[in-house]
């Protein structure tokens, strides 16, 4: 007779995105378990990616019919995907139920949804597309809808150095390349050594061989989440982290457990706790923590590098703003003076000293692992603009001038924007950040509402759940501290 052989699953912490599923599946005389990635889309994930929905329709429900078709046709919402339970989804959206229930019945008369008793709305796409995304950070990028006030980003704008070293680039620095077919995967052999020497000089031996430039460090981040794990492994994140990092190991189908976040950095306990699981790879941010801006003390950095250590756990230290610090030594200091370099990936990018149009960020890692992720980069794209490169190779050279630049005007705008917060909303409530571009603000109320309201007054915002692995931190919103207060205080006044 055949035999069905019981498997245990691992248990898991409810959450949105990609979650493994067990299901039985007969092989020959046997049963096996075919582990199936199912999409659960969460209200808060949905809010974000509908954005300024409500002018799109003569009525509210037409307009979310309409913006969550597109959604669907364009892949944004992968196939099979579970969308928010409507209640949910009203409360997330500040509308009636009855305004989700009537769009949810358009789209499946449309041949977009299905709905299947105990299993709530499912994708159905009538085209073929790619793969969806994870949630909502890069439609804040695609410019698809009017913001007039974008406060959902804390991107940093362009510095005069850059401007000067793209009027300094010439026909004598390109020549050397212009020979050539272009394409270096890794990135240019000068920008390569100049990142090899920057690191070396703020104290981490690099040689040209442990540096893969890429297109910023999102891409970074990518080529981390598509290469050193599979779907179904287990990655641990910060709770809260970077929104764009949460993304990446979600769309590339891993599980995702959060380890709370402390005033003395990452909760070792909690770590832990998750390591008897034996989870695959660590992402971190050490030196300047996204999104609350704060730094993880001496000791405790050293006592999370002695666990991963002993874990023998591959941990991806995201570096991109340890070069914005208020006060102490820049850049901030990571792991890397601890933790067995064959363990350890490093992140940094030039956008936040310099521009974030200029796509240049850069892992470090031992040579094979290096090699390793180049080779995955290839089938992306052959590597980054030489242009950029040069650019860039020219620009960090004038790192120290850079560094306190940045310095000099967050500092100068954190004071503005916190005396314009304390004016406009005196309840909102904060911890002074050691770093960082972006104030990470506990409003006291759903942050989600405030947002979908805040569109309809033409303002982007940032809520909470976007940086959590479990959509928490609703009440959260991380604001951006860049602005001048002439333009902040008027964009703020409009969410009172």
């Amino acid at each position: 007779m055949p035999t069905r052989q019981t498997v245990a699953m691992p248990a898991m912490v409810a959450q949105p995105g990609p979650q493994p599923m067990g299901r039985f599946r007969r092989s020959g005389p046997n049963w096996q378990v075919e582990v199936v990635h199912v999409h659960r889309v969460a209200a808060a994930e949905l809010a974000r990616l509908l954005g300024a929905w409500r002018g799109c329709g003569p009525t509210l429900p037409a307009a979310l019919a309409t913006t969550l078709a597109e959604l669907v046709d364009s892949a944004v919402l992968p196939e099979a995907a579970v969308l928010p339970a409507q209640r949910p989804l009203a409360r997330a959206l500040g509308v009636a139920r009855g305004t989700v229930t009537t769009a949810y019945e358009q789209l499946a008369a449309g041949g977009r949804l299905t709905a299947e008793p105990g299993s709530g709305s499912r994708v159905r796409r009538r085209q073929p597309g790619g793969p969806g995304v994870a949630g909502g950070r890069l439609v804040s990028f695609t410019g698809a809808e009017p913001a007039p006030a974008d406060l959902s980003s804390g991107a940093l704008p362009g510095t005069g150095l850059t401007a000067g070293a793209l009027a300094a680039l010439g026909p004598a620095d390109l020549e050397p390349y212009l020979g050539t077919d272009g394409y270096f995967p890794a990135g240019i052999p000068r920008l390569r050594a100049m990142i090899a020497r920057l690191l070396t000089d703020d104290g981490v031996p690099t040689t040209p061989e442990q540096v893969l430039v890429t297109a910023g460090a999102q891409q970074a981040v990518w080529l981390v989440a598509h290469t050193l794990v599979t779907p179904g492994d287990l990655v641990v994140v910060e709770e809260p982290s970077y929104r764009g990092a949460l993304e990446a190991f979600a769309g590339a189908g891993t599980r995702l457990r959060g380890i709370r976040w402390t005033a003395d950095g990452i909760d070792h306990g909690h770590l832990r706790a998750a390591l008897r699981r034996s989870p695959a790879l660590l992402y971190c941010q050490p030196s300047v923590h996204n999104p609350t801006g704060e730094r993880m003390p001496a000791a405790a950095r050293a006592e999370l590098a002695k666990l991963v250590t002993a874990a023998g756990l591959r941990t991806v230290e995201d570096r991109s703003s340890a070069d914005l610090v208020f006060s102490g030594p820049v850049p901030a200091p990571g792991l890397a003076a601890h933790v067995p370099p064959e363990l350890l990936v490093s992140i940094g990018t030039a956008s936040k000293l310099f521009w974030g149009g200029l796509r240049i960020g850069w892992l470090r890692a031992d040579a094979p692992t290096i090699t390793r992720l180049t080779e995955a980069r290839k089938a992306i794209d052959l590597g980054c603009s030489v242009v950029d490169q040069l650019v860039a190779a020219g620009l960090l050279r004038k790192i120290t001038q850079a560094r306190a630049a940045r310095r000099t005007l967050l500092t100068d705008r954190l004071g503005s924007t916190v005396d314009v917060l304390g004016r406009l909303f005196p309840r909102w409530r904060w911890t002074r950040p050691a770093g960082g571009t972006g104030l990470w603000a506990d409003t006291g109320e759903d942050a989600v509402r405030l947002a979908q309201r805040a569109l309809a007054a033409g303002v982007k915002l940032a809520p909470g759940p976007a940086f959590s692995a479990y959509d928490g931190f609703r009440t959260h919103l991380r604001l951006p501290l860049w602005h001048p207060p002439e333009k902040l205080e008027p964009v703020l006044a409009a969410l009172r």
